[in-house]
């Protein structure tokens, strides 16, 4: 299934893609709002009806797609993941890490996968990095690899907007990583099982329409589920919580390419779909 929240006269609903319908879960996913998170807690329990509704919908063209979950109660991203990247961070001075890397967006950065992007007033170096995102779908402790896609509830589009001035003045890079509006996610989740191989997959970022990124996933230096294994030592993770894997090389800052008002990045992940933002002055 493809999982979304979206807007509909002015009310946000749950709801799943179908043939460029989207199709209101409201009646089946009931007291969850327009929670996702509240909606994978119970998603054993409810995928059945979900799977089998088939109505109300609305054409895709007709509603507003939010970002399929706002309500995380972690967002994690690991850094330098991939090689080519992780050399070109070195090239600008910055060490490559022995271990996993790992940091939080704060969950109020959360954005849509079609709304603007503020370029702050406090930032001269606003920076893109297309990722792929995945969702926990269980309540998890000390996962390892061979299980951990068992705790996948699915996969979605990110983007780890930086703001690079502010991500060097601190080692934890949190609060150059946690702007407003600069988590944009989606279009959807994915379900995991409709992913043969998330290491198989082509993630691409244009900026005004020049390719500027472009990797399989299969590159990453961690992949997923040991990604999972590694945070899960550490953390309890939960239904909804949001983990980024890691951008390819070729982020602005390798180019000194920094986002201005009017720009417009899309990244895709084929199969998984795209999210297309504009920049914007902030006010």
């Amino acid at each position: 299934m493809k999982l979304a929240r979206f807007t509909i006269d002015g009310t946000i609903r749950l709801g799943k893609l179908e043939n460029e319908q989207v199709i209101d879960l409201t009646g089946t996913a009931r007291n969850c709002g327009d929670s996702m998170r509240l909606l994978l807690e119970r998603y054993e329990e409810l995928r059945p009806a979900l799977e089998s509704v088939q109505g109300p919908s609305f054409p895709l063209t007709a509603v507003r797609l939010e970002a399929p979950i706002a309500d995380p109660q972690k967002f994690l991203a690991i850094g330098m993941n991939y090689k080519a990247h992780a050399e070109e961070a070195a090239a600008a001075g910055i060490k490559i890490p022995e271990s996993q890397l790992w940091f939080n967006k704060q969950v109020s950065c959360i954005n849509g996968p079609y709304s603007a992007i503020v370029v702050p007033k406090a930032s001269t170096m606003v920076d893109y990095e297309a990722e792929l995102g995945f969702v926990i779908g269980k309540r998890c402790r000390h996962v390892s690899s061979d299980a951990a896609r068992t705790v996948i509830a699915g996969y979605l589009v990110a983007n780890d907007v930086t703001a690079r001035d502010w991500q060097f003045r601190s080692p934890t890079y949190t609060l150059g990583k946690s702007f407003d509006t600069h988590g944009p996610l989606g279009p959807w989740i994915t379900t995991d099982d409709e992913v043969e191989d998330p290491h198989d997959l082509t993630l691409t970022l244009s900026l005004n329409g020049q390719e500027r990124q472009r990797t399989s996933t299969g590159d990453m230096i961690y992949n997923i589920y040991e990604q999972i294994a590694y945070l899960s030592t550490v953390m309890t993770l939960e239904p909804g919580d949001v983990i980024i894997t890691g951008t390819p090389s070729n982020v602005g800052i390798a180019t000194k390419t920094f986002m201005k008002p009017g720009d417009v990045v899309r990244v895709e992940v084929n199969g998984l779909g795209a999210i297309k933002n504009h920049f914007i002055t902030e006010v």
